[in-house]
């Protein structure tokens, strides 16, 4: 298999200057931290961003898209390295064909990810999409059956076409707050996830932040918004971890007319410079203390049913032998111990001593 080939990340040079120094600035914390390469896994269903969000996140079309055809079946990995720093973004087919989960495209994955590390999974849905149902369900399960649990630590939730008006007249954070609740309770149902599976708490300072929300508030969590529209955004942001997920949801608008700032930043309705936002909490969930995720034969195959009980083996056999072998051996014994000798033993005995 040829090696990947990992070349320069010139398209950083494409963001608004403002992005940049935020960019870099967010690789600097990184490498501060000895996490020198980044691999990021993109999933979902099929048509809701992946690849796009893969090409602005790179900064560059590194992905093929097509409106008119349906999705490969192979993922891609794209790489980049910018001043010591890799990133390698795996973008993946949809899930979802027919109506139920794609198994050719499931295993191409399993096969593609094996022996490799992944450190922050996107998980990629619409804002758009006003439906949670079961079949949002069963992608997530299939997604945890091949990664298990623990990739729900390393995990963020994308939700593309973010620059919209909500339906009923609903102001934008309501309806945010209320399709990010809604996926979230599905992917805990998908993945089977409690809270004391995921190892990042919500923070007990959320009930106040709600109640009276102020950028001083918000300071703590490395967080400066720009306007009171931000801060109840960013507030949405953690209240979603307060309930336990402790997956972050992130917006994005992958559309060429994304509205721009001042600084020329592609910018969501509640204001917020999206790329830098999306990179930020990349950021955050890689260095949040969980272990990343490394993909080998065991994890994608699951465990051996030949296996299962194995470990019991042992205790079973010194059960049978001590409980069940002995006592039957010390019974014979005893059988034999307390037996007479039989009557015709006993009267051939007593004609020989006659003869004699």
């Amino acid at each position: 298999m040829a090696s990947q080939v990992i070349r320069e990340w010139s398209g950083i040079n494409t963001f608004a200057p403002a992005t940049q120094t935020k960019l870099f600035e967010l690789l600097g914390k990184l490498k501060i931290e000895n996490v020198n390469t980044l691999t990021i896994l993109v999933m979902g269903k099929g048509g809701v961003g992946k690849s796009s969000t893969v090409n602005s996140l790179i900064g560059e079309r590194a992905v093929s898209i097509s409106p008119f055809q349906s999705e490969g079946t192979r993922p891609v990995m794209v790489s980049r390295s910018r001043a010591g720093f890799t990133l390698n973004v795996i973008d993946t087919p949809g899930l979802i064909e027919g109506g139920y989960i794609n198994d050719m495209a499931l295993n191409n994955i399993k096969s593609f990810l094996l022996n490799k590390t992944i450190d922050v999974l996107l998980y990629v849905d619409r804002l758009d999409s006003y439906r949670v149902d079961n079949l949002d369900r069963e992608v997530v399960k299939a997604i945890t059956d091949s990664l298990g649990k623990a990739i729900w630590n390393r995990a963020l939730v994308v939700l593309t076409h973010a620059q919209l008006s909500p339906p009923d007249g609903l102001p934008y954070d309501e309806f945010f707050s209320k399709r990010s609740e809604a996926l979230i309770r599905a992917l805990r149902l998908g993945a089977g996830l409690k809270k004391h599976d995921m190892q990042i708490e919500g923070d007990a300072r959320l009930p106040q932040l709600y109640d009276a929300p102020s950028e001083a508030m918000l300071t703590p969590w490395g967080l400066f918004p720009s306007s009171q529209t931000e801060i109840h955004y960013f507030v949405i942001f953690y209240l979603i971890l307060s309930q336990g997920s402790a997956i972050p949801v992130v917006l994005v608008e992958n559309s060429g007319r994304c509205n721009k700032n001042e600084n020329e930043e592609k910018i969501l309705p509640t204001g917020t410079p999206w790329i830098s936002h999306l990179v930020q909490i990349i950021t955050e969930v890689a260095l949040n203390g969980s272990k990343s995720i490394v993909v080998d034969k065991k994890l994608i195959e699951g465990p051996n049913p030949n296996d299962r009980g194995k470990i019991l083996i042992p205790i079973f056999l010194a059960f049978q032998y001590f409980f069940a072998i002995k006592p039957i051996e010390w019974a014979i014994r005893g059988d034999i111990a307390q037996e007479s000798r039989p009557s015709w033993e006993t009267r051939d005995t007593s004609m020989v001593s006659r003869r004699f």
